[in-house]
């Protein structure tokens, strides 16, 4: 039935087209209009008014007039529909009102310039003309007229996906009808919202626009934080004296000393061989190779990763053996190799209900056994020092000793049997969190109640319920009271003396034989507790905190950090305008300054509430921190004081940004406004100047105009506005008259000379983040699937492409050039990392890039994984 209504509608159109009717033509429901009656100044000759039909037409038309300026490009209604000019009915860029939000369904993330006319004549509706008997006649022609527009953009479904990127119909009975101007403009859809972005006219065609991905490249320089707030295992030193620990889906080895470009003169490399968050390490008895475990994810298509052990050289950061792929559920909680036989084996617990504990031959990566270990949580794993055949697992309320046979060698063919630990007269602990073997065989155990258990060997006793045929068991033979709170880490030192470390009274202390107290020392309270302990070089000592800061040092000297890293989702991201100085902010409610030249923590203050966006004034002298109470600070960048504290509304704050001349300063608020503040020349005065109103939801991002005069805005309704700031904060209704513009900065993810960036599919928040280099050559792009891309800019086209980067474990919140484009920080949301990239040109100084290859994962044939 559609295809004869289809074909009845061409025919008719046909005929109508060969010999129009007089009638129609002299009643003015359909009559062509050869000449648009007013062009903007600078169009082809060629261009003409199109009218494009959208929704089922009903028997009354809304009568379109010529107006002054070409329909579609004032952001106000029709004039005999307006009745007011209060700016929250006003249209915006993305289509429709603003007052209601609403735009035609259409395919999401599809993007399209509006192709030229099929022919040269523009049709024009009026319905008030007709006479009675001409109306069915007349709507016979109106409906052939809309069948046959809607059979030419119909084109190919499947190079569409399916989707018609054009149609965009309302509801049944709907009147809406979108005018566009050919070559003048390019539409995308964003869930269903139509979003017009009106061409530079220096842009003869989108053909012009460079395509293929930017010659620029990025090259991983510094990773701040480490994972100790949620993980253990977390930290070892090499034999090179690399220290390796993790954060995010980055395995980092920190030489301390030996190189140029950090703290005492360290530096880093990285291993970025997973796919989704590292959970634990273990390094083999060769002090080279590593064991990394990471947890389970999902891609961008929604299909889940699965949990894996990577081992790897830490000296050439080449991947050896992937272990257990499809074997564990839900991630890898525990790794340790055995130490007996030259690390032959490696031992896996991994995160499912059960706890499943395996056992596997890492030179070839098979599994010998595995055995369901407990419903318990387990926390720490490790063969014995001088039997292989022999593991401990400690975690939730126990700890459990096992034997296992390798069944010759023969996958599958070997057998754990289990040995639970028995507390006896000694009180039972929630949790024991850690565990180290002694020389002489015998292990200590530091638990929740702040005591360390001494277990010894003994025959296996017979009445002993669930001896499993082991030949020997432990059983407690002394214990000492460590620490107030919990003991998070145990340490063998090379001498035979013992470290712990404790949670609640941060404190680290050096026990002899028969645990006698040699020395202690206390972490600062800013640090956090003690996560885990590895002895470094002669006498120094690595620390890991639970404030995810390393700390380097000895128990007489103290300890200094030299990592430091925020400890909850980051948001807020702002670059020095004159040194490769960068401030962040978030849910941790600490505001830091980073010196990215010396890869350090600068200073750090506690705001007392969550921030979320930031600012420097182009100065330096003063920056502006956006809270999520509506109230935003001002402070000076040199003392650190608050010079001034202000509050608009009680919504949330978005972004705050300086004018590129220092006069003003913009605050995108929750509550759908934009507060504008005159500020003094030194940045540490301001007053209100006014607001901008007429969003219809959340401000997401903003830009200045070069001269300091105009505001680009988005919106969480995928609106794009402009307000003329110094012509009193009024809402641009001429979206045209924009579109050669030019903008200081570009962080609006939509826009025209961004649209490109946008994957197929889109729903609208895939994208959080987008920044434009200073040289205006590449575009750096966060999106919600951890990835950082790099596009070349002007990003015009649709399926640009990309040079693709992972690293990130999360939706990546932000990403921001340095004042000279040497470098580019990105933010990592839940894994709370911040990744410092080199900036790499074309033939300039650097390594050589590595060649990309093609990685459909995350944007098929559109972005290239570096």
């Amino acid at each position: 039935m559609e295809l004869v209504k289809a074909a009845l509608a061409e025919a008719l159109r046909l005929l109508r087209l060969q010999n129009p009717p007089a009638s129609l033509q002299g009643s003015g429901t359909l009559a062509p209009v050869r000449d648009s009656p007013a062009a903007p100044p600078g169009l082809p000759p060629t261009c003409s008014l199109s009218l494009v039909s959208r929704g089922t037409q009903t028997e009354t038309e809304v009568e379109m007039e010529p107006s002054p300026e070409p329909p579609g490009l004032s952001n106000g209604p029709p004039a005999s529909q307006r009745g007011s000019e209060e700016p929250s009915g006003t249209q915006s860029e993305g289509g429709g009102s603003s007052s209601s939000g609403a735009g035609s369904p259409g395919p999401p993330g599809i993007l399209r310039p509006v192709q030229p006319p099929q022919r040269a004549d523009t049709l024009r509706r009026n319905s008030s003309s007709s006479s009675p008997s001409e109306r069915p006649r007349q709507k016979l022609s109106r409906k052939a007229a809309s069948s046959a527009n809607l059979l030419l953009r119909s084109g190919s479904t499947e190079s569409r996906g399916g989707k018609d990127p054009l149609s965009s119909p309302g509801g049944p009975g709907s009147r809406r009808s979108n005018y566009n101007l050919e070559g003048i403009s390019v539409k995308m859809f964003l869930r269903g919202r139509p979003i017009t972005m009106y061409i530079p006219s220096g842009i003869r065609s989108l053909e012009e626009l460079p395509s293929g991905p930017p010659p620029e490249t990025l090259s991983l320089d510094w990773v701040y934080g480490y994972r100790g707030r949620d993980s253990r295992s977390n930290l070892f030193v090499l034999r090179s004296g690399e220290v390796v620990y993790f954060i995010a889906c980055v395995v980092v080895l920190y030489r301390p000393g030996g190189g140029p470009g950090g703290p005492g003169g360290g530096g880093q490399r990285h291993y970025r061989g997973h796919t989704d968050c590292v959970r634990c390490l273990a390094v083999h008895p060769d002090g080279v190779r590593v064991a990394s475990g990471q947890t389970a994810g999902v891609d961008k298509d929604g299909k889940p990763l699965q949990p894996v052990v990577h081992i790897w050289d830490s000296e050439t950061l080449l991947k050896l053996q992937e272990i257990g792929l499809g074997a564990f559920e839900r991630g890898v909680g525990a790794l340790a190799f055995s130490a007996a036989d030259q690390g032959a084996f490696l031992c896996v617990v991994d995160d499912s209900n059960e706890h499943m504990l395996s056992v596997w031959d890492c030179s070839r990566g098979m599994k010998l056994a595995e055995i369901k270990s407990t419903n318990d949580s387990v926390l720490a794993v490790g063969f014995s020092p001088r039997d292989s055949s022999c593991i401990v697992t400690s975690g939730k309320s126990h700890v459990h000793f096992w034997n296992w046979s390798g069944g010759a060698g023969i996958p599958g063919n070997g057998t754990l049997a289990r040995k639970q630990g028995v507390f006896g007269k000694y009180k039972k602990p929630k949790f024991i969190p850690c565990f180290v073997f002694l020389p002489d065989g015998d292990i200590l155990t530091g638990d929740s109640e702040g005591n360390i258990l001494t277990w010894g060997r003994s025959l296996s006793d017979a009445r002993t319920p669930g001896r499993g045929g082991a030949k020997e068991t432990y059983g407690i033979v002394a214990q000492a009271h460590a620490h107030e709170g919990s003991i998070f880490a145990l340490c063998l030192r090379r001498d035979g003396t013992v470290l712990s470390g404790g949670g609640r009274d941060r404190r680290l202390v050096q026990w002899g034989p028969g645990l006698v107290a040699l020395q202690e020392a206390e972490i600062p309270e800013h640090f956090g507790a003690v996560r885990a302990i590895a002895e470094g070089l002669g006498s120094e000592l690595l620390v890991g905190t639970t404030k995810n800061a390393l700390l380097r040092g000895d128990l007489a000297q103290g300890f200094s950090p030299v990592i430091q890293g925020h400890t909850d989702e980051l948001w807020g991201l702002c670059t020095h305008p004159s040194q490769n100085r960068f401030l962040t902010c978030g849910h941790d409610r600490q505001l830091c300054l980073w010196d990215g030249e010396a890869h350090a923590l600068a200073w750090s203050i506690d705001l007392k509430e969550t921030g979320l966006c930031a600012d420097f004034h182009p100065s330096g002298a003063v920056v502006a921190v956006g809270l999520n109470t509506g109230r935003w600070l001002v402070l000076d960048t040199e003392t650190r004081e608050i010079v001034s504290d202000v509050t608009d509304g009680n919504e949330q704050l978005s972004v705050v940004r300086y004018s590129p001349d220092g006069l003003y300063l913009a605050i995108g608020s929750h509550d759908n406004m934009i507060y504008i503040y005159s500020v003094s020349s030194d940045g540490a005065k301001s007053s209100r100047f006014g607001r901008c109103v007429g969003h219809s939801s959340f401000i997401t991002h903003l830009d200045w105009s070069k001269d300091g005069n105009y505001i680009m805005s988005n919106s969480g309704d995928y609106e794009i506005l402009y307000w003329d700031v110094a012509g009193g904060c009024k809402l641009l209704r001429n979206r045209y008259e924009s579109r050669d513009r030019e903008w200081a900065t570009y962080t609006c993810v939509l826009g025209f000379h961004v649209y490109g960036v946008w994957p197929d599919g889109s729903d609208g928040t895939d994208i959080n983040s987008l920044c434009r280099s200073h040289n205006e050559r590449v575009v750096a792009v966060a999106d919600d699937f951890c990835k950082v891309h790099l596009f070349q800019y002007p990003c015009a086209r649709a399926k640009a492409p990309s040079r693709m980067y992972g690293g990130h474990g999360s939706h990546v919140t932000s990403v921001r050039f340095t004042h000279d484009d040497s470098y580019l920080v990105s933010l990592g949301g839940k894994d709370a990392s911040i990744f410092q990239w080199r900036v790499l040109g074309a033939g300039g100084a650097g390594p050589s890039p590595v060649t990309p290859s093609r990685t459909p994962s995350l944007s098929p044939a559109s972005s290239l994984d570096v």
